[in-house]
């Protein structure tokens, strides 16, 4: 499970930095503002990757899934791309948690 969801957090860390881009672009948006509220993002991701298989990983990673779908009021476009990383975000823990558990069987073998 690890390795799917820390490709899938990897990947969300680049959007969120593209995206923070754009909103620098938009009127009424402070940079410091945007660049901070980013950074956190990011660091997340960042963070999450080394936690995720620790008791409550899965559902900060949930969270952060939440916040990029509510990042479109901001940048319309991650409406989109947060819908689409929140279904990769279950396609890593489901199918990762049946590649784990196929392998404790194999190992138990």
């Amino acid at each position: 499970m690890r390795t799917l969801c820390a490709s899938t957090l990897i990947g969300e860390f680049l959007v969120i930095g593209f995206a923070a881009l754009v909103a620098t672009r938009l009127d009424g948006l402070p940079a410091s503002t945007v660049w901070t509220v980013a950074g956190v993002a990011m660091a997340l991701c960042l963070v999450l990757c080394g936690v995720i298989t620790r008791p409550g990983g899965v559902q900060l990673g949930w969270a952060l899934q939440l916040g990029l779908i509510a990042s479109g009021f901001v940048v319309p476009a991650m409406f989109l791309l947060g819908v689409v990383f929140a279904v990769l975000w279950w396609a890593s823990v489901h199918f990762g948690r049946k590649v784990d558990e196929a392998k404790a069987r194999a190992a138990a073998s």
